[in-house]
């Protein structure tokens, strides 16, 4: 049975920056016209040490879409802790959901890490995982739906399926910004705002407790 190999530091070094050098490259010249050799070339590693990694191309795309899905959950729970954590009264719902959206159109929706998993679903869906299999997916979602959860336990919100409650909030906010006007920064485009606090009270009169 195989076993999963052991890393050094200088390892996670060279892991990191092969990852850095296959994302670069199936970015600016697409996944069929990038070799391993190339990556291994920009990374300034072995192409034997890439496949000691990795395996292959397609495995390696996988390892960079989910790195990228990764960081863009971080960066949701993240959020999701400064904004939504420890709320006590239900006058405090709008302004918390409101702060929420807008940090995460602008710190995830524009983001590098979020126009890279775009592209490649646009570019190279064909060799990424089925969406079933992906276990990043659903996550931002279901981690929305936790805290919605937990809102609920707290007599905040009345949410009998928090995942579907999610799904509802990025309809109403991220999904009619986005609709609306191609892109999403709160910091650069004045136009976000009204579209999110309209979608925080149309959500919070479905569900509010």
């Amino acid at each position: 049975m195989p076993t999963e190999k052991t890393l050094r530091a200088g390892s996670a070094q060279k892991r990191a920056a092969i990852l850095s050098s296959a994302r670069e490259l199936f970015l600016t010249e697409g996944f069929d016209r990038s070799s391993v050799d190339a990556v291994a070339a920009r990374a300034g590693v072995s192409k034997r040490t890439v496949y000691d990694y990795f395996g292959d191309k397609q495995t390696l795309l996988h390892a960079v879409f989910d790195d990228v899905g990764q960081s863009l959950l971080a960066t949701v729970r993240r959020t999701l802790d400064d904004t939504l954590h420890d709320l006590a009264d239900a006058s405090e719902l709008e302004p918390a959901l409101v702060a929420f959206s807008m940090r995460i159109t602008t710190d995830m929706l524009d983001s590098a890490e979020y126009t890279t998993l775009q592209r490649f679903v646009r570019t190279a869906s064909g060799h990424l995982p089925h969406p079933d299999d992906r276990a990043l997916t659903n996550a931002p979602e279901e981690a929305m739906g936790e805290r919605f959860a937990a809102l609920g336990r707290a007599g905040l919100l009345d949410v009998p399926d928090p995942r579907l409650a999610a799904d509802h909030f990025i309809a109403l906010t991220f999904g009619v910004t986005l609709s609306r006007l191609g892109s999403a920064n709160a910091a650069k485009d004045p136009r976000v705002q009204p579209f999110i606090v309209a979608g925080v009270r149309a959500f919070l009169r479905a569900y509010r407790a």
